[in-house]
């Protein structure tokens, strides 16, 4: 391995005897970078300066002082994620099943170690670790993702309220045609709003079953989903009002494949083209255009031509709570979700608005997923109308 590469993971050995400690390290450094401790405390000192990088643990059990099952419980308790390996030269079967069943041991090996089998069982251990970071990224963003579902019902939710309290406050009056107009108005912004709940929760429900459950964490056999097919799908179940629908154009330079929990991206989707048929609404001439880009990176970009974003409210639009919707029910942490659901797999949102003459929202997808490129007969390339 050359100098400037550092191995994806480390090993922490934990062992009194310094010839184990030193050949444990030249027999697998080559492959992963290699920490050592010669003892329980020092273990522990040397995972609370590099916890966040050590994937596996291997410890002798009789060591001076606290001894490896000693060790093995506080890790299991403080660094659950660790793949925990215990090395051992007795046959002391209680001592091994108590050690088992407080340490949660991933492996016990036999002294002496041997090198073939150490690495096998740390490529095991690894594979298992990777499992466990992908299954617990994919939790995150589902929490992440039921949040900001939460934050889309609640904000059309309360604007339904709203106009019902409205309505409600209104019955038995006597109404001159232009309060009745008026009524009617808030009574199709209801159904509108209504109508878009339901769509939400529908898609969400729907890919959650078709998909989600039924991935492994390798994703291996999961049906891939391209980026044109995400935004086919949203145009044909959003809820359009009155023209909205003609407003929009759909422009693929290149189409990839999304990898990073289509479900997820199905809602930001969602909640950015919201925002943008919202910000356009009394704009002559609207437009709004959904661009697909392969490369140099895979993006999704929401581009409008509204009225743009104030620099100072642009500056704050990730990280704090600002909306200019709030007697529609808004309380500005659509964004700030969006952008945390396109973090949790490694991509993430960036706002391009010039005051006065529109606003661009990319959707970037981390490079690591790879990409997918369609072929001419299957995704004409050009600005087209979707």
């Amino acid at each position: 391995m050359s100098d400037t590469m550092q191995p994806p993971f480390a090993i922490l050995f934990v062992d009194d005897d310094e010839m184990s400690r030193n050949h444990f390290a030249r027999a697998i450094g080559a492959d992963y970078s290699v920490h050592v401790a010669s003892g329980a405390d020092e273990a522990m000192a040397v995972l609370g300066r590099h916890g966040s990088e050590i994937a596996v643990m291997v410890t002798d059990f009789r060591m001076p002082g606290r001894d490896g099952d000693d060790l093995l419980r506080q890790v299991a308790q403080e660094y659950p994620q660790i793949m925990r390996i215990l090395v051992t030269a007795y046959a002391d079967k209680d001592m091994l099943l108590q050690t088992v069943n407080t340490g949660d041991i991933f492996r016990i090996l036999e002294k002496p170690l041997r090198t073939d089998m150490v690495r096998e069982v740390l490529q095991l251990a690894i594979a298992r670790y990777t499992e466990r970071e992908t299954r617990q990224q994919r939790l995150l963003a589902m929490d992440e993702t039921l949040a900001f579902l939460a934050h889309e019902l609640n904000t059309p939710l309360a604007t339904i309220s709203l106009f019902a309290r409205s309505v409600e406050n209104d019955v038995g009056e006597q109404y001159d045609p232009e309060r009745q107009r008026a009524i009617g108005q808030a009574a199709s912004s209801m159904l509108n709003n209504a109508q878009y709940c339901l769509t939400l929760i529908s898609s969400f429900w729907a890919t959650v079953h078709k998909s989600g459950g039924q991935q492994s964490a390798s994703g291996a056999g999961a049906r891939e989903v391209r980026a044109t097919r995400l935004i086919a799908t949203l145009l044909d179940t959003y809820p359009f009002v009155a023209s909205q629908r003609d407003w929009i154009k759909v422009d693929v330079a290149g189409d990839f494949v999304v990898h990073a929990m289509p479900n997820c991206v199905a809602l930001v989707l969602s909640s950015l083209l919201s925002n943008a048929l919202r910000a356009l609404d009394g704009t002559d001439a609207p437009s709004l255009q959904l661009e697909v880009v392969a490369s140099p990176e895979p993006e999704i970009r929401i581009c409008d031509n509204g009225p743009g974003i104030a620099p100072e409210i642009k500056a704050r639009l990730l990280q704090d709570p600002i909306t200019t919707y709030g007697g529609a029910g808004g309380h500005g942490m659509g964004m700030i979700f969006c952008n945390r659901i396109m973090q949790s797999f490694g991509g993430c949102l960036r706002i391009d608005s010039t005051y006065g003459a529109g606003t661009t929202v990319t959707m970037s997808f981390p490079g690591f997923n790879g990409r997918m490129h369609a072929s001419d007969n299957e995704v004409p390339s050009g600005s087209q109308t979707a």
